[in-house]
């Protein structure tokens, strides 16, 4: 196995089971930073709004990041297929493919855990 499918494979590896088991992550602990200066104008409403807004955005992020990972999974597993068809002499192009969707896949997760 090339040092490329195993680096991808340790991604999703990490995304699927071990990030996902780490006490802050999907606990919808997010909260929106506010200045004292800011606590004072907004009106109690308001400020329950955006924590609603905040609650819900990282509902939604939860819930793409666990179809991105069932993705990768099923990508990295078609592509675990594909590298054990291929012997020393053959490289598919379909390898190289999957390899790259992993690959754009597991940027965008990695974006989407961090927040951004």
């Amino acid at each position: 196995m090339t040092k490329t499918i195993r680096n991808l494979l340790f991604m999703i590896a990490l995304t699927v089971f071990i990030l996902p088991a780490t006490p802050a992550f999907g606990q919808g602990n997010m909260q929106i930073p506010q200045g004292p200066q800011q606590q004072q104008k907004e009106d109690p409403f308001s400020a329950e709004q955006k924590r609603e807004i905040a609650k819900h955005q990282n509902v939604q992020r939860q819930e793409e990041l666990r179809k991105d990972t069932d993705k990768l999974l099923e990508l990295a597993t078609e592509l675990k297929q594909y590298v054990d068809k291929s012997n020393e002499n053959v490289l598919s192009m379909n390898v190289v493919k999957k390899a790259e969707q992993i690959e754009k896949l597991a940027k965008s997760v990695r974006e989407k855990m961090k927040g951004q």
